[in-house]
This record gives structure tokens, C-alpha cells and sequence, in this order.
């Protein structure tokens, strides 16, 4: 039994697989969901009511706080994030810009229009850097825009 279950996993695998430079199938949403790091993300754009606009618009550009850059958010903040959805949607749509930006376009020293409407400076001195938060894996592809990984949560400014 354990040998034909083996077998059907690998056949789903080889079937799954994408191959080297073909476009990837699965959404921004569907890709953070699936890569295992940002539930809390996930989860958030849900209240927001933003999911849908991410699974099915773009293309999009997400600059993506792992579950461990939520985790250094203060509790109570991320409490009041939640009850308040105006200030939570604002806070998500800071991380992200209409457009598909993968590194190779990221210029040394730019700043893009997230779609809460505030810029968001993106420097390459000492590493990418995006509103003082640091890149730590980019070129996350999905079918409809690309997600770059980043070490903390992004808060727009003050209005």
C-alpha cells in the first residue's frame, strides 16, 4: 500500500511540475499561501477583503512580510490593525505596487506608488532595501506579478 501511495505522489509530481522558464500557474495569493511563510499575511489580506483583488488582478508587485516579520509586530497593534479595516487595508496595500517589478527593473535608487498612494523608497546600497526593510529573497514569480520577501512590516506614513 505504502508503495503504491509513493508512486502516486510522484506521478502528481512529475504532472505538477512546472519546467524551467514556462509561466507559473498559481496567483500571488495561491503562491504566498503555498510557500509556507506568510500565513499571517494571508490571513490579514483576507480580513482586509483584499485576497480576491490579489488572486485576480495584476499584475501586482508584493513586497511580502514573512509570519516572522509579523511576529516582531507588538501584539496590541496587530489587534487594532485587525478591528480597524481602513487601517488595515492601508497597511497592506503599502506593500504593494500596481506593475510587475522583478529585480532586474529595480533600479539603484527609485521609489514606486504603492496602491495605498504613498511612495516607497527602494535603495541597493548594502543589499535591496524597501522602506528600510531588507529583501531577503526576490523574484518570487505568480501568475499575475512577482513577490519579494522582506524582513519586516511596512507602515505608510502618517497622513
Amino acid at each position: 500500500m505504502r508503495v503504491v501511495t509513493l508512486l502516486a505522489a510522484l506521478a502528481a509530481a512529475v504532472v505538477l511540475a512546472v519546467p524551467a522558464g514556462a509561466a507559473p500557474q498559481k496567483n500571488l495569493v495561491q503562491t504566498a499561501v503555498s510557500a509556507g511563510q506568510f500565513t499571517t499575511l494571508a490571513s490579514l489580506l483576507t480580513k482586509a477583503g483584499l485576497a480576491k483583488t490579489l488572486a485576480t488582478g495584476g499584475p501586482y508587485t508584493v513586497f511580502a512580510p514573512t509570519d516572522a516579520a509579523f511576529a516582531k509586530v507588538p501584539k496590541a497593534t496587530l489587534a487594532s490593525l485587525a478591528k480597524n479595516k481602513a487601517k488595515l487595508r492601508a497597511v497592506l496595500l503599502y506593500h504593494v505596487v500596481k506593475g510587475s517589478y522583478p529585480a532586474a527593473k529595480i533600479a539603484s535608487s527609485m521609489r514606486l506608488t504603492t496602491l495605498e498612494g504613498a511612495p516607497l523608497a527602494i535603495t541597493t546600497m548594502g543589499g535591496v532595501k524597501v522602506g528600510g526593510a531588507s529583501v531577503l529573497k526576490a523574484n518570487v514569480r505568480a501568475s499575475n506579478g512577482v513577490i519579494h520577501v522582506i524582513n519586516r512590516v511596512l507602515l505608510p506614513p502618517a497622513k
